[in-house]
């Protein structure tokens, strides 16, 4: 077999395996989830972790500078060279695919946060009622502590560094109760990419070769917390978005700060609160009343962040990221993030906020 063939060849493998393993969750947890990924991972973030700056980033624009300096070169050859340019890619292509399961990916196919922590899937609508009321009374009360005016917004005055050295007590309370989500050697960036990121729609991500925490840096700062805690969960080895909203939810709600507290419930109650606006308009207005004005300041001030970036770009990377969840076992797509509420709803079912 000549060389060229093998790497694409590789990759079809690749794709046949995952096919595969995706009907032994359980062999995922045990082999990679819970050994081989925390080696790989410490080891990452022990390399990685205390340079200041985002090497994956770094990494990331060299690539794409130097595909563009090789499409620029090629682009008289492709109609006569069509077959082997080809090759060419589905081998890069062939190698970025190993790397990104071996590294990170084969998170996906872990088994789900539902069975780990014996978490019913079902609500109804009543539960969903019941336990929005009890969110926004916390919110509430939240908010109040903080502003002593319940129609003042939330202006959260730490700095960024602060903030991702501060995720860390949370995350220290919440492995108290449950171990699994001990979190050691931080590696939580600022991405050098944040205006792109911004005009994508994303507050963040998490690289999957360094396994470093990207946040968009340019987010408003009253949901920054919430964001390091849902990108240190992916670090954690959980790669479905549900999931991580709900593990940074609570390492955010387990820390003693009030900023961080608030930063996860308001999120968590608006997404509830669109939950119930696709369900019953006249129960989403009876809710919205109760919420403190304060509250309602802040996601109006969320709402003109983002619509000052609000291009056709955005919608197409919401388009691709969607089909890119889909095809990594999340079958909702990019509506996985508002899945988190199923979590939160029979988490709390028997237990207070």
């Amino acid at each position: 077999m000549k060389r060229k063939y093998i790497l694409p060849i590789f990759l079809l493998f690749q794709i046949l395996f995952l096919k595969i393993i995706a009907f032994f969750p359980e062999a995922v947890e045990r082999i990679y989830s819970n050994g081989l990924y925390i080696f790989i991972s410490k080891i990452s973030r022990t390399v990685l972790g205390k340079i200041p700056f985002s090497v994956g980033d770094v990494i990331y624009g060299v690539l794409i500078i130097y595909l563009l300096i090789q499409l620029w070169k090629t682009r008289k050859s492709w109609r006569l060279q069509w077959k082997n340019n080809l090759l060419k890619i589905s081998s890069v292509l062939s190698v970025a695919y190993f790397l990104f399961h071996f590294l990170w990916a084969f998170n996906y196919y872990r088994v789900p946060l539902f069975e780990k922590m014996s978490i019913k899937r079902e609500y109804s609508d009543e539960d969903l009622y019941a336990f929005t009321e009890k969110l926004i009374l916390k919110t509430n009360e939240i908010q109040f502590q903080i502003t002593k005016n319940k129609n003042l917004k939330v202006t959260n005055l730490y700095s960024q560094d602060s903030i991702f050295k501060m995720t860390q007590n949370g995350y220290d309370a919440l492995a108290k109760e449950y171990p699994f989500f001990k979190y050691e050697t931080p590696s939580r960036k600022k991405s050098l990419f944040s205006l792109p990121l911004t005009y994508m729609g994303f507050g963040g991500y998490l690289n999957p070769f360094t396994n470093e925490a990207q946040v968009n840096y340019k987010l408003p700062m009253v949901g920054f917390p919430n964001v390091i805690c849902h990108e240190m969960a992916h670090q954690m080895g959980f790669a479905s978005e549900s999931e991580c909203n709900f593990i940074g939810f609570l390492a955010s709600v387990k820390n003693e700060d009030l900023y961080f507290q608030y930063s996860a419930y308001s999120n968590a109650l608006r997404y509830c609160m669109n939950n119930i606006g696709m369900k019953d308009e006249a129960k989403f207005n009876y809710f919205k009343a109760q919420i403190n004005l304060g509250i309602l300041e802040n996601y109006k001030e969320t709402d003109a962040f983002w619509k000052q970036y609000d291009t056709f770009i955005d919608k197409g990377f919401h388009a691709f990221y969607d089909q890119f969840l889909k095809i990594n076992q999340q079958q909702d797509g990019i509506e996985s993030y508002s899945k988190f509420v199923d979590l939160l709803i029979n988490y709390y079912a028997n237990k207070s906020l």
